[in-house]
């Protein structure tokens, strides 16, 4: 497959300090590449890089063959962070019929409303978000990255927040991406629901990859054998 995300000896330093060193990636068109690692280990820092909201200072990066800060790129995207991203004055139903005429979709309303619905947010979608609880406000921000059919998914710790009725959901949505097409990198520390839906991990220790390959069954049956492969890499 061809990569969807190229990432060739990147660096990227907070004052002298290294977040990122020297990390090459490739992650195919198609693919669900699990990126796992303590706190601290660069993940979110990485997917800031990718979704173009942060600066690097050596290296490339590429996203379908575009800058990840270029237009082309933006629009193929779909990122959730650590923030929610949406208008706490504004009511569910409001956030996403504006992002939705930002992003220009059609019947903007319409899908909208879909989506409030698929999120289980319909009997609130008049509701001042600011008034939803931590869970709620995850699942319309779900709503909101899934809005514009991104073909790459960028995904710092989506679980967060979510009951386990919330998490089938997301990871239906996931399944459903991967069987589109849509290329998904997910950091996470729910090593469970991600190895379900990983074709491959990648393990990041103090801004290094230190391991990536394919989801083997073996992780998917013990899922703490990543946690020892950790513990013995860092001790390498």
């Amino acid at each position: 497959m061809p990569e969807a995300i190229e990432i060739h000896q990147l660096w990227k330093f907070y004052g002298d300090y290294p977040a990122i060193r020297d990390l090459t990636l490739p992650v195919a068109e198609g693919s669900c590449c699990a990126l796992l690692g303590r706190n601290g280990a660069g993940k979110t820092t990485l997917l800031r890089i990718l979704a173009g909201l942060s600066p690097f200072q050596r290296g490339s990066v590429r996203v379908f063959g575009d800058p990840p800060r270029s237009s082309e790129a933006r629009r193929r995207l779909g990122f959730l962070g650590h923030g929610i991203g949406v208008y706490e004055d504004l009511s569910a139903r409001e956030n996403l019929r504006f992002f939705a005429t930002v992003c220009r979709i059609e019947h903007a309303k319409q899908t909208a409303d879909s989506w409030l619905e698929r999120v289980g947010l319909s009997r609130v979608a008049m509701m001042p978000v600011r008034q939803f609880s931590r869970g709620m406000r995850q699942r319309l921000a779900l709503a909101r990255t899934f809005l514009n059919t991104p073909r790459i998914l960028l995904l710092d710790e989506p679980f967060t927040s979510l009951d386990d009725r919330a998490i089938a959901m997301l990871s239906e949505l996931l399944v459903e991406s991967r069987v589109r097409g849509v290329t998904i990198l997910l950091s996470t520390h729910q090593l469970r629901e991600a190895l379900a839906i990983a074709s491959h991990v990648a393990l990041l220790e103090n801004g290094r990859l230190r391991f990536t390959g394919p989801r083997t069954p073996e992780m998917l049956d013990d899922p703490g054998l990543l946690y020892r492969i950790h513990t013995e890499l860092g001790a390498a």
